[in-house]
């Protein structure tokens, strides 16, 4: 396949195809054709090596279904409650970063398909536009925010301040970032990011210890989360400091190279929490049966991150929404496949370790699709 656009990411074409994309690989070709190949690696990339990457699906990958049939699943419900909001599916748009270099609405038109779907959105600090103006472009949507920290305490309690004055139900902070991975299709480009471009302060998230999240608990009547918690451990220390949201992440593969897949990681960490707090996975998540691996394992959302991106690049809020209700299709008809009628009925009894049945990377999902043509 071709490349139609090699320069900046073109939508002129692409606001109503969504409407007829049928399969989720669909919203993909449309994202490689809209999309530069430095806005294309810096969906698919990951660090270094991008072990981890690779990890995330292997992990999703190893996990057969062991389905139970002759009951009735004549109605399957595929919503949940999330922070006190009824939710069509237990899905979390992922924060996301410099979402603005994927369509020019950015963040907003996320949010927008987020909330009339009826999904939840968490907005990243590092992305256009702000908390304020996303609080006035979906005031309905169940909006979530994420701290980078650039700045001292103060610096982070107003963050914490603003978004509760802007009605967000919940805020998150990164831990994972204690210091930048190298992403080498990136350096290889001599190529830097707009993120990048715009950082200030990397020292205070390197300084970034647990007192800050005892401070913020002390201080603040918002439910916090703690994204990149990748052990027992420091799951069980965040229990101690109040922590409402467990966030199991490693930035997509982006961070720390040759760690764990995400879904390896959350059998220990719903052990350690023990029903304690609610625990939120991303990592490679992008089908309905992904989604439905994690709540049958103990999750209570599931992030969504580039898949998110590559909905946004083909179709902007439309190609958003779309993503979401091809989701909730898919989720639909396994849960019922598996003979669950709503997530209550699934426990670790519907799924079995297997062997995957290909090679793992970031787009091996999608069988369709020719890896080769997309330069991954």
């Amino acid at each position: 396949m071709q490349e139609r656009n090699t320069g900046q990411v073109s939508f002129h074409d692409t606001q109503t195809a969504p409407g007829d994309v049928l399969n989720l690989h669909e919203l993909i070709v449309k994202a490689r054709q809209n999309l530069n190949q430095n806005d294309w690696d810096y969906i698919v990339g990951g660090a270094e090596s991008e072990a981890t990457l690779r990890r995330n699906r292997l992990a999703l990958d190893c996990i057969a279904f062991r389905p139970r049939v002759l009951r009735d699943v004549s109605k399957v419900d595929t919503s949940v409650n999330a922070f006190g909001r009824q939710l069509r599916l237990p899905v979390v748009l992922a924060p996301v970063g410099s979402l603005e270099s994927f369509h020019p609405a950015g963040a907003e038109s996320v949010v927008r398909a987020a909330g009339s779907f009826g999904a939840a959105h968490m907005l990243s600090s590092v992305c256009d536009p702000g908390l304020e103006q996303l609080a006035k472009a979906a005031p309905d949507a169940l909006r979530l925010f994420q701290l980078y920290v650039r700045g001292d305490p103060a610096w982070v309690d107003d963050h914490v301040e603003r978004a509760i004055a802007h009605g967000y139900a919940g805020f998150c902070l990164t831990v994972d970032v204690a210091h930048y991975s190298r992403r080498e299709r990136d350096i290889a480009k001599r190529f830097v990011t707009a993120g990048r471009r715009r950082v200030q302060g990397p020292v205070f998230q390197a300084a970034l210890d647990w007192t800050t999240v005892k401070r913020i608990k002390q201080k603040f009547n918002i439910p916090l989360a703690i994204k990149g918690i990748a052990t027992a451990e420091d799951a069980a220390i965040a229990l101690d400091h109040g922590v409402e949201w467990i966030y199991i992440s490693n930035h997509g593969g982006r961070q720390l190279d040759h760690g764990r897949g995400s879904m390896e990681v959350l059998p220990e960490v719903v052990d350690a929490v023990a029903g304690r707090a609610k625990i939120i996975v991303d990592g490679s998540f992008c089908r309905g049966s992904d989604i439905v691996k994690a709540m049958a394992g103990g999750a209570n959302l599931v992030g969504i991150g580039r898949m998110q991106c590559f909905a946004l690049a083909a179709g902007g809020e439309a190609g958003v929404l779309r993503l979401l209700e091809l989701l909730e299709d898919e989720v639909k008809r396994c849960l019922g496949l598996l003979g669950v009628a709503k997530y209550s009925e699934l426990d670790h009894s519907y799924l079995h370790a297997a062997a995957p049945t290909g090679v793992p990377h970031v787009l091996s999902a999608f069988p369709l699709l020719k890896v080769e043509d997309y330069r991954y």
